[in-house]
């Protein structure tokens, strides 16, 4: 007799206002399955899963789990039939214990050596490396995760949600994981898994439910798909690597760190140590490295929110600059791509027109001191047309646009201003295939046409992709510059878990 299944979605749908974000969505998902759910920002796939895990509630459509209908009116109810998700945003407290944080996440009432003793035996069953006695602000990302990886284990799920689980892991701790979850499927678990990462989803996964616009647009097996072909289920069109347009050789230095040492901001913080870095003309520079090893640390010292100890030890086209904040250094000649796209990038209660202004203060929509309305309007609708935003118009709030789409706005945003170096933080963060095509486009023609760009990611493919060298952040120490050509991923994944010698190819 077949087996049930043990999730199994019929008519699926939910409305935001005018938005449908899931509309009609089917879905099953086997016992022992490693399934795979694809699609691009703004897809319906969050909806999706929260529905699933009990945080929102479907307009309409039917649950089954395990033959029988079901409603999940909160997460309570999701982890008592056993579903587990691990979120892409970590919610650990940093002066807590492994366990201590895994009693808050279970409620639980039983002693805490007993649970310390049941955590130790779990993370040694799954391979998961991880001390329950340490601190968590003590350990890397990659434990962090296994952390939140464990508290759903605990819990003994039937069906564990993962969300972009690779986003911040070496190389190495990437096979760790996907070793992890194909031990699970083995014992009967149900894994969901949602990547951007297409070449991960056909190495570990199953079968694969791709949705579009809130609807299912088909299912494949991605063992037999290629990329290519997913990719071009979720945007509807064929989607292809970037062209690289010839550039010529680098041309002089624009921005130089020299021996940059600044503490750390805070007790959780990371501080750089003697940091040496040299981006020229026309030249794309990667720096990669596990977060929290001195990346937020290193930006905020580049741009100007944080002043250097000596005006020396920072210079923008050979005029040192170490202790002028953000605005000179925008004179100067130097933009910034943020990390957080709302919040940091943009405003989200602000129209996109609004926002223009944000980073623009000193350019030709504003003159002695009065913003000039109609020429910022223009502005923005340059921006939304050039890096073709999908966007209502000027006036649409930044709220109102998907992830990736709100990316390509503060790139375009930041690339209207003529900088002479670009310094972007993780540009494809969270984005799908299609708008990171657009973005890596970009970059390439802006590097072409002699923009200085400095890219930060932990996403070693990206880098690979686009940089003409490779620099690694350790533990606040930066390694020395490698050319794309003559190093490895597995090496940079090396280097980005501390072996300092592992560069070379």
């Amino acid at each position: 007799m077949a087996a049930l299944p043990r999730l199994d979605l019929r008519g699926i749908a939910k409305t935001y206002g005018t938005t449908r974000a899931n509309a009609g969505i089917d879905l099953t998902v086997m016992p022992g399955e490693i399934h795979a759910l694809l699609g691009e920002n703004g897809a319906g796939k969050s909806t999706l899963v929260k529905i699933i895990y009990g945080v929102v509630q479907p307009d309409a459509g039917e649950i089954s789990w395990e033959g029988r209908g079901v409603a999940i009116p909160d997460p309570n109810a999701a982890r008592a039939l056993g579903i587990g998700m691990v979120f892409q945003h970590f919610s650990l407290f940093e002066t807590l214990t492994v366990t201590e944080n895994i009693a808050l996440g279970l409620n639980a009432t039983e002693p805490l050596p007993a649970l310390a003793a049941r955590i130790a035996a779990t993370a040694a069953r799954y391979g998961l490396a991880v001390d329950p006695a340490r601190h968590v602000h003590h350990l890397s990302v990659g434990e962090r995760q296994r952390v939140e990886i464990l508290r759903c284990l605990l819990q003994q799920p039937r069906l564990l949600i993962m969300d972009e689980p690779t986003s911040v892991l070496t190389p190495q701790e990437v096979e760790g994981l996907f070793a992890m979850l194909r031990r699970l499927a083995a014992e009967g678990c149900s894994i969901l898994y949602i990547s951007h990462k297409l070449a991960e989803i056909q190495a570990l996964c199953d079968r694969a439910t791709v949705l579009r616009a809130g609807r299912v647009t088909g299912e494949c097996e991605p063992r037999t798909t290629s990329p290519a072909a997913m990719a071009e289920m979720m945007v509807g069109r064929a989607v292809g690597q970037p062209d690289r347009p010839p550039r010529p050789a680098p041309g002089a230095a624009v921005l130089e760190a020299r021996a940059l040492t600044l503490p750390a901001a805070d007790p959780f913080g990371t501080a750089l140590n003697a940091i040496d870095l040299t981006l020229r003309a026309g030249e794309i520079l990667g720096i990669a490295g596990v977060a929290g090893n001195g990346q937020k640390e290193l930006l905020a010292a580049l741009t100007g929110e944080r002043l250097a100890p000596v005006n020396a030890m920072i210079a923008l086209a050979g005029q040192p600059c170490g202790r002028q904040g953000t605005a000179a250094r925008r004179r100067a000649g130097l933009a910034a791509i943020p990390e957080e796209r709302l919040g940091r990038g943009a405003v989200a209660e602000l129209s996109l027109t609004e926002n223009a202004l944000l980073t623009g203060t000193d350019g030709p929509n504003v003159r002695h001191g009065l913003v000039r309305f109609a020429a910022l309007r223009r502005f923005a609708a340059g921006v939304i047309s050039a890096f073709r935003v999908v966007a209502a118009s000027p006036e649409a709030s930044a709220a109102s646009l998907s992830g990736g789409n709100m990316q390509k706005f503060i790139i375009g945003r930041e690339v209207g201003h003529e900088p002479r170096v670009l310094i972007a933080a993780h540009p494809t963060w969270g984005v799908d295939v299609g708008a990171a095509l657009a973005i890596h486009q970009s970059l390439l023609d802006l590097a072409a046409a002699g923009m200085a760009i400095l890219i930060v990611s932990e996403d070693l493919e990206e880098l690979f992709l686009l940089c003409d060298r490779i620099a690694v952040l350790h533990a606040g120490r930066l390694s020395a510059p490698t050319a794309v050509a003559d190093t490895t991923i597995d090496a940079v994944g090396l280097l980005m878990g501390g072996l300092h010698d592992a560069i070379a190819a």
